[in-house]
């Protein structure tokens, strides 16, 4: 029988606080147990052996406050901090009022922002906004609580032992979780928040991101708010009106590699020797610390106590002093100890060089495995003790944030104790090519071993089957096949032997072998070389040092080097493929595989030298296949981390994901190991709405408005109701009315809220009065102006008498409950505003947000799997994304009449209209804009607000009081935008009808008109 983790992997919502897991087992296997109720907590299983004891005798880290298991037993963390702020966080989200929250109007409008559901393609995951939360938490909140002091001892602590010189925290999030998101959500909170309080000692305007290589690197560019696909306008993660704020903050993305310091001049012998004249005086032979950071931070240095945000951080630390562990070890792994110890060594360094020139306001660490490596001196594996958020990979998967990850578990080979495509190296490693072997002459890829090509074939044939489902859905890019080998040697035989190979016979060259697997082919049936590469060799080392390419795999890769110039060529012209490098051309192919119209679209297989590098994010990767040597579990999660971001993120009937997979041959992953048949569902095609450059005729401005003044007549009150002036009171709204009660014996009752049936209407009219003029008559810094009472409470006790209707054994006294005296008491001020304007009494002007108080429909850019599209002709973007078949009916009807001359979906546009609901100050989006001739001439339109909507509650009705009493008269009255209207439409089958009444009523009485 199936698992309930392989039958139903994926439990929560990606968006929601997860709510139920798998049990595991100690080793993080998955038990045959139902889901278990509750998050699951934060417990660490390092996932390596327990590496051999050292010199110092083998001493626990008692400072850092670990676990330790008997001798040879893994090693825990049960991360008792991470789980406590979890909890405190849990409780801080959850206070309704975001005046309670602690923090500064910036953050609370941003986590009102990330918190909800108005973003046009995947709003931020949980996880995501957890782990800002956790950082904002932190610095706003935390600090200034006595309550919290240990928590930031113990981190005190944590980095005192390990970074001496400067305070990190550690934010861990799964590969594919979105760490890149996090990252542009930190330097938002951080930027605005600075902008708009320059004098603030928590926050900053300038950013050193830090990433280990150059594939990060250049992957980081979206950071930057100038970049075309800048994360906070293509994810929406800011509010439009913030981003004039974010264009003040400076930002510089680096290698580490730039910390090292260069030489301060190229000098031969000779010169070396006139430079130190004839006393032989001692001359500086590298730059000074200070140039060092002049040349890899540039502008920062002229700021102040920069942030700085550490990318795959596991790679920066400072060895543990009097550890000779790295002296133990030998051969390779002794190498990898000492590279690692000396890039860790110069990441810290360049950090702590930055704090002492111009100081470090926070280090913010992000990775998916912030443990210790090999020959730091700390046992491999241990988390960094400063994370203070978790959000493992089993959590991912049990959200569908990831793809779920597949090894083989069982085969028909008699003579292995495990299955052989479970850790192939242990067959093969003998007979592969050793290290340089490539270089004393052609190998034959002929004589690759039996094993690695039945599991290559094995692989392939499934691969098949993915490659057909996914042409069959339309995706438009095909999915990738990655192979990952220790050597060069290793690689070019297995590209080779995959995608066809050609040598040179006589001083000609002539094709030998088209290629073992067809869709990987590099050549066609005659012998010529395809139009486009379906199979990519690439050394990802090399790549990623940023230096030219070793002569050797430059020779390898002539061809492939070559025919991408010229597709290249094609594109852009001599000029775009000249300007590039053969290591940028190749790195630029690699960081586009998957990508419509990008160089690595169409590319099937990338066949590795070493690991793909940590930060290639292509999410079309289902199929692995391991050809090298995996000495820890911790690098089999990194390497099989390069295929488990998903494709697809739409969610399905049930709001979650469905789940996605990837297979694995090779890599002996200690997890998600049961075989099982599944049906795939192939992830849904993606289109780009954007604004057309063409139709630049169509924009629409708009102004942004941050609230309202309302002037109303000082003497005597009056109130017009409307039909959107009644409260029906339910018990939806307050709950059941009446409850049945039985026993297991005896006769039953019901139970209601009698008690308030002796609370009498004025009793009620008196408690709205009240809260009437507490909450809008008030003036800031001033006495509550009761007096006003007497002219009000008739107006109260009219509302109550006419507008208040009673369902389901609700009681009148239920309008002093506080969240309902307040909508109450809004829907009675809208009826008094109303019937001030009527009588000419009334001015309403609307308070535009002071840093950016208008917008255009000018940069609207998105993603969108939404199969729903309406392909415009009179709008400035080319789609309308249709919640519902509704909103196409409408989009139809805008088009088809003659009046119209512009229109557009309020999707990704930053268009919001602020109303409250009760005390709590919210946003509201409504569905169009459009721009309608009444009359007046294409130059004097119309500017009309539609709300397309079929259920209607309460807040609905606020919604339309705001929009009719408050924010169009309020714009109106500025007369620097034009003429506003609202509507409503709540008849899906009589929209053409009604739409052509509510134009030709503007048109013929033309009550438009801005107040003079």
């Amino acid at each position: 029988m199936t698992k309930p983790f392989y039958a139903e992997p994926i439990l929560n919502s990606p968006y929601e606080v997860p709510t139920r897991h798998h049990a595991l087992s100690e080793s993080g296997e998955p038990l045959d147990h139902p889901p278990i109720e509750g998050r699951r907590r934060s417990k660490y299983v390092a996932p390596v052996p327990k590496s051999r004891k050292s010199k110092t005798g083998g001493k626990t880290q008692a400072t850092l406050g670990l676990d330790q298991e008997a001798d040879g037993g893994s090693r825990y963390n049960p991360t008792p901090i991470i789980n406590e702020i979890r909890g405190h966080i849990a409780s801080w989200r959850s206070l309704p009022n975001p005046n309670d929250w602690g923090v500064t109007p910036v953050t609370q409008r941003l986590l009102q922002h990330w918190r909800s559901d108005h973003f046009s393609g995947p709003r931020p995951f949980y996880c995501q906004v957890e782990a800002v939360e956790t950082a904002i938490w932190l610095s706003e909140v935390a600090r200034k609580n006595k309550q919290y002091s240990h928590i930031f001892r113990h981190l005190e602590e944590a980095n005192r032992d390990a970074n001496p010189e400067i305070f990190r925290l550690a934010l861990k999030l799964a590969t594919g979780a979105g760490k890149t998101t996090v990252m542009a959500m930190l330097i938002a909170w951080q930027a605005i928040n600075a902008a708009r309080q320059p004098n603030s000692t928590l926050f900053s305007r300038g950013f050193l991101i830090v990433a280990p290589g150059i594939t990060i690197k250049d992957r980081l560019r979206v950071l930057k708010p100038s970049d075309g696909n800048s994360y906070y306008r293509s994810r929406e993660l800011i509010p439009q009106d913030m981003m004039a704020d974010l264009n003040k903050t400076k930002i510089e993305i680096v290698n580490y590699h730039v910390f090292q310091r260069r030489k301060a001049h190229e000098l031969n012998a000779v010169g070396l020797r006139l430079m130190k004249g004839w006393k032989d005086e001692p001359i500086e032979e590298l730059e000074t610390e200070g140039q060092m950071l002049q040349r890899a931070c540039g502008d920062l240095l002229q700021m102040k106590n920069i942030v700085v945000i550490n990318d795959e951080a596991h790679h920066c630390y400072r060895e543990r002093p009097g550890s000779h562990e790295e002296d133990e070890l030998k051969g390779e792994e002794k190498d990898e100890a000492k590279e690692n110890n000396e890039a860790a060594r110069l990441w810290i360094s360049g950090i702590e060089a930055l704090k002492r020139k111009v100081g470090v306001r926070a280090v913010y660490d992000l990775s998916a495995t912030p443990f210790f490596l090999r020959g730091s001196g700390y046992e491999e594996g241990t988390l960094f003790p400063w994370v203070v958020s978790d959000f493992s990979l089993v959590d991912a998967i049990e959200c569908g944030i990831v793809k779920l990850p597949r090894v083989p578990v069982s085969d028909n080979a008699v003579n292995a104790a495990t299955p052989v495509y479970r850790n192939l190296w242990d067959h093969i490693g003998k007979k592969m090519p050793k290290k340089g072997a490539g270089k004393s002459g052609e190998l034959d890829p002929f004589s690759i071993p039996a094993e690695l090509q039945t599991a290559l074939y094995s692989l392939y044939s499934h691969y098949e089957k993915e490659y057909d489902a996914w042409q069959k859905a339309g995706i438009g890019v095909p999915p990738v096949f990655i192979v990952v080998c220790n050597n060069t040697a290793s690689s070019k035989l297995i590209f080779e032997w995959i995608s066809g190979w050609e040598r040179e016979v006589d001083g000609e060259r002539q094709t030998k072998h088209y290629g073992h697997l067809e869709l990987f082919r590099n050549y066609d049936s005659h012998g010529n070389r395809v139009a486009r590469m379906n199979t990519l060799l690439i050394d990802s080392q090399q790549l990623e040092s940023g230096e030219a390419l070793d002569p050797k795999f430059r020779e390898m890769a002539e061809a492939e080097i070559e025919q991408f110039r010229r597709e290249i060529n094609e594109r852009e012209g001599a000029a775009g493929a000249n300007k590039l490098s053969d290591s940028e051309l190749l790195r630029e192919v690699m960081n586009t595989v998957g990508q419509k119209g990008r160089l690595g679209e169409q590319v099937r297989c990338v066949v590795s030298v070493s690991m793909l590098t940590e930060g290639w994010d292509a999410n079309t990767v289902t199929h692995i296949l391991g050809v090298r040597a995996f000495g820890t579990q911790l690098l089999c999660e990194q390497v099989i981390g390069r295929g488990l971001r998903r494709q697809s993120y739409e969610l399905n009937e049930k709001e979650l994901f469905n789940t996605e997979y990837a297979d694995i041959l090779g890599i002996p992953f200690d997890f998600a190991t049961e075989p099982q048949q599944v049906t795939r569902t192939p992830p849904k095609p993606t289109t780009r709405v954007y604004a057309l450059k063409e139709r630049n005729n169509l924009s629409i401005r708009f102004p942004r408005v941050a609230g309202y003044r309302t002037e109303l007549p000082s003497e005597t009150f009056s109130a017009n109701f409307s039909p959107d002036s009644i409260l029906d009171l339910t018990p939806e709204l307050v709950g059941p009315c009446t409850v049945r009660l039985e026993g297991l014996v005896g006769e039953g009752h019901d139970i209601s809220p009698d008690a308030l049936d002796d609370m009498r209407p004025n009793t009620v009219a008196t408690h709205l009065t009240k809260k009437l003029i507490e909450m809008y008559f008030r003036e800031p810094d001033q006495d509550v102006p009761y007096y006003l009472y007497n002219q009000l409470q008739p107006i109260t006790r009219q509302w109550v008498s006419n507008c208040l209707r009673l369902k389901g054994g609700t009681k009148a006294g239920m309008l002093t409950y506080a969240e309902l005296a307040e909508k109450a008491s809004e829907l009675i001020y809208q009826a008094i505003v109303r019937s001030a304007g009527e009588n000419g009494e009334s001015v309403v002007k609307a308070m535009l947000d002071p840093y950016n108080p208008r917008g255009y429909t000018d940069h609207v850019s998105f993603i969108t799997t939404k199969q729903t599209l309406w392909e415009t002709r009179l709008s400035h973007v080319n789609y309308v994304v249709c919640d519902s078949d509704w909103e196409a009916e409408f989009a139809r009807v805008v088009e088809a009449h003659p009046t119209t001359i512009s229109y557009v979906k309020n999707q990704a546009l930053g268009f919001e209209v602020p109303y409250r609901s009760g005390s709590v100050p919210r946003r509201y989006l409504p569905d169009f804009i459009i721009q309608v001739d009444d009359g007046r001439g294409p130059d004097d339109p119309l500017n009309l607000i539609v709300e397309v909507k079929g259920f209607r509650g309460l807040d609905e009705q606020i919604k339309a009081e705001t929009m009719t009493n408050l924010w169009v008269p309020g714009v109106n009255n500025l007369k620097i935008y034009g003429r506003w209207a609202f509507a409503e439409f709540r008849d899906a089958f009589a929209v053409e009808e009604e739409y052509a009444k509510l134009i030709g009523s503007f048109s013929a009485n033309r009550v438009l008109e801005p107040v003079e």
